[in-house]
């Protein structure tokens, strides 16, 4: 027999003698006695998992050399086990409860929203080539509503599910609470099957996790033609175009600056009577405009026909001016998105990765187009009217225009 307990007539005696066990309750009714000795059953043989009496214990009773454990004893092991499984119910069900009532609420709010400046966006767009795209406007208008649909429809289910678990849970829950009030020991011993299932269930019901499907996916709102055609009508617009000059102050002393502020001639040799200062690349022949852009859509456009290496585009103004690694080089930070060309090579570049663009010639012009409320980045070809590449990101600030050329001139146009 386990030295747990020595059991009846084995060892020490209990303080209370093995044959009187715990009895029931206060008020209860006699538990049921053993059908082979007519004594009450107090103690539990953990090798046959069932009540038992002392004499089925002792020495020659049926289970002589098992493990015993006194009856109450593991009433109250179950009961703990109880108390412990009904905490754990009541934060899953707190969790559950505040998912619902503050993540889901505002995924839906979020997806309304979004799917609202998603559809002002398209129309926007649609109206300065209104002629040439209603078809386009009804099909990505659909597409809209359906991904805004889709993502109601997600939300909605996702209420469904936790609304269902949080009920199931709740009866588990009351049940396990009834057991542990409601029964006495014996009772509870029995229905320990019950109480496992029971167990088990609740915790086969996951916490909430988070999912893309509950979210608006804003691609649904782009469309190829579509950037294509409010490009065009963007530049062909001049009146449209930023007047962007360059500031002196963070001209490299690679660079020469013209009078004007607007073109940039890449020298070998460093200058020496530029004067340092915090603003100012000291490596790297980069300048940033002296002008920042936080709202709205703004368009600029540079002539780059005379050099076979430069870079165009935008940077936050904590880019780094000092010293020759990748934090102050365009295209290799998450301070800067540039176009760059190397001789017959361009690609995009951001935070050291480097998107080749397969272009059929070298454009004499480069336009660049920020729309900040859509928070998009492109790069365009006035002469043939290509968009040659398109960015989507959330820029974290003021966005100024940037530039570096290793080869020649640049210059902005305005």
């Amino acid at each position: 027999m386990s030295t747990e307990s020595a059991g009846p007539g084995l060892g020490p005696e209990p303080e209370s003698g093995p044959e009187r066990g715990p009895g029931p309750g206060p008020g209860s009714e006699p538990g049921p006695l053993c059908p082979e000795h007519g004594q009450a059953l107090s103690w539990f043989c953990c090798s046959e998992r069932r009540p038992v009496c002392a004499a089925c214990a002792e020495l020659g009773g049926r289970c002589q050399g098992h493990r015993i454990r006194r009856a109450e004893e593991r009433a109250e092991e179950l009961r703990n086990k109880i108390v412990d499984q009904c905490e754990r119910l009541q934060l899953q069900s707190a969790s559950i409860n505040k998912y619902v009532a503050e993540v889901l609420p505002g995924k839906n709010q979020r997806a309304v929203s979004m799917a609202s400046a998603a559809r002002e966006q398209v129309i926007q767009r649609l109206g300065l080539v209104r002629s040439l795209c209603e078809t386009e406007e009804q099909r990505l208008l659909e597409r809209v509503h359906g991904e805004e649909e889709r993502a109601h429809q997600s939300i909605l289910t996702q209420r469904v599910h936790w609304a269902e678990a949080l009920q199931k849970l709740d009866t588990i829950r009351t049940s396990l609470v009834d057991m542990l009030t409601g029964m006495d020991d014996l009772q509870l011993i029995q229905n320990e099957q019950e109480i496992f299932e029971k167990t088990e269930e609740a915790e086969g019901i996951l916490d909430p996790q988070e999912s893309k499907k509950l979210n608006f996916n804003e691609k649904c709102a782009r469309s190829l033609l579509l950037t294509q055609l409010w490009a065009t009508a963007v530049f062909g617009s001049l009146s449209g175009t930023e007047d962007v000059r360059i500031d002196e102050r963070t001209v490299s002393p690679f660079l020469q600056l013209s009078d004007d502020q607007r073109t940039l001639t890449f020298n070998a040799k460093k200058s020496k009577s530029c004067v340092d200062g915090p603003e100012r690349f000291d490596h790297w022949p980069n300048a940033l405009s002296g002008t920042s852009f936080q709202a709205g859509l703004h368009t600029w456009i540079v002539n780059v026909q005379n050099s076979c290496a430069y870079k165009v585009g935008v940077a936050l103004g904590q880019l780094p001016r000092k010293g020759s690694g990748s934090d102050s080089r365009l295209g290799h930070n998450a301070f800067s998105w540039v176009f760059s060309r190397y001789d017959q090579e361009f690609c995009f570049s951001h935070d050291g990765q480097h998107e080749p663009l397969q272009l059929l010639r070298c454009p004499a012009q480069l336009g660049v187009l920020l729309d900040l409320q859509a928070q998009e980045l492109l790069f365009y070809e006035p002469a043939s009217g290509m968009v040659l590449h398109t960015y989507h990101a959330s820029f974290p600030g003021p966005l100024f225009p940037v530039f570096a050329v290793a080869d020649q001139t640049i210059s902005t146009v305005h």
